[in-house]
């Protein structure tokens, strides 16, 4: 196997494997969002960054996937 393909899967299992430990954290702060109407903007910007990581993360990866196949298969 090369080196793309190993990158590639420590990427993706790497990343799931920090997305899924964030995940119960995450769902505590939007139950607390949600349950206090006086909170503030400054409490919800961990979810909005979990969010867009986990977004970036998933961009990336269908990336690296489609570049694996492009240069194994070409």
């Amino acid at each position: 196997m090369d080196m793309l393909l190993w990158i590639t899967l420590g990427f993706i299992v790497i990343g799931f494997g920090v997305l899924a430990s964030m995940k119960k954290s995450m769902e505590r702060k939007v139950a607390y969002i949600k349950s206090n109407k006086e909170v503030t903007k400054d409490a919800a910007k961990p979810v909005i960054w979990w969010i867009m990581g986990t977004t970036v993360w998933g961009i990336i990866s269908i990336f690296l996937v489609v570049w694996c196949f492009t240069v194994n298969m070409g």
